[in-house]
């Protein structure tokens, strides 16, 4: 039937030819825009990070404000939007805020103390007047040090996303700020490491 109608046919046979070839053609085309696109974010990705990238020696050398800039830009680096420094003498508890990725809001209290130092729950405490001060929708401490274990139980009983030093580290190498909330109240240590701690700080 085919050899029959074939002059009735070709015309529609080499049509489906040519739009299943074009359309083949816009596939492979579709995908490897993708692929290229996928690398270069990954590449722009690695880039910040690596321009963004500090030693915790040189944050411990930072003054406050160096301090306050640098969170602010790794916020931004991790695609933090509206994101400003308010650290002052009038901030009302408040160094950065700005919008998470996802649009919530959000309040950060930055603190770079010695890594002798410990966090006291007082301090936590004014980060959450500053959550309100500003409706933020999160609050974030972000610390050069450690939070004392009833600290670290206040930030997590009230919904504060406690950055201390080792997540600090991780945060600055690539991590995400999101991705540190689901390990919120935990990465402090077991006794082996804070003897580690204690042995390398002086306390």
């Amino acid at each position: 039937m085919l050899v029959t109608f074939w002059s009735a046919v070709w015309p529609y046979v080499v049509g489906g030819v040519l739009l299943g070839g074009t359309g083949a053609v816009g596939w492979w085309l579709w995908r490897t825009d993708r692929s290229v696109r996928a690398r270069d974010c990954r590449w722009r990705q690695d880039e910040a990070v690596k321009a963004g990238r500090r030693t915790l020696t040189e944050v411990d050398a930072m003054t406050g404000t160096e301090f306050e800039e640098l969170v602010a830009g790794l916020c931004r680096r991790d695609g933090c939007t509206e994101v400003r420094r308010v650290g002052g003498s009038h901030d009302n508890g408040a160094d950065v805020v700005g919008r998470l990725p996802d649009g919530r809001t959000m309040v950060i209290q930055c603190k770079r103390y010695a890594p002798s130092s410990t966090i006291a729950s007082r301090e936590l405490r004014d980060l959450l007047g500053a959550k309100v001060h500003f409706r933020a929708d999160v609050a974030v401490f972000v610390t050069t040090t450690r939070f004392s274990r009833p600290s670290e139980r206040f930030a997590v009983e009230h919904g504060i996303l406690a950055v201390h030093r080792d997540h600090l580290g991780l945060w600055n190498n690539g991590a995400s700020l999101l991705a540190l909330s689901r390990v919120n109240g935990h990465g402090q240590g077991d006794s082996r490491h804070r003897a580690r701690w204690n042995q390398a700080y002086g306390k």
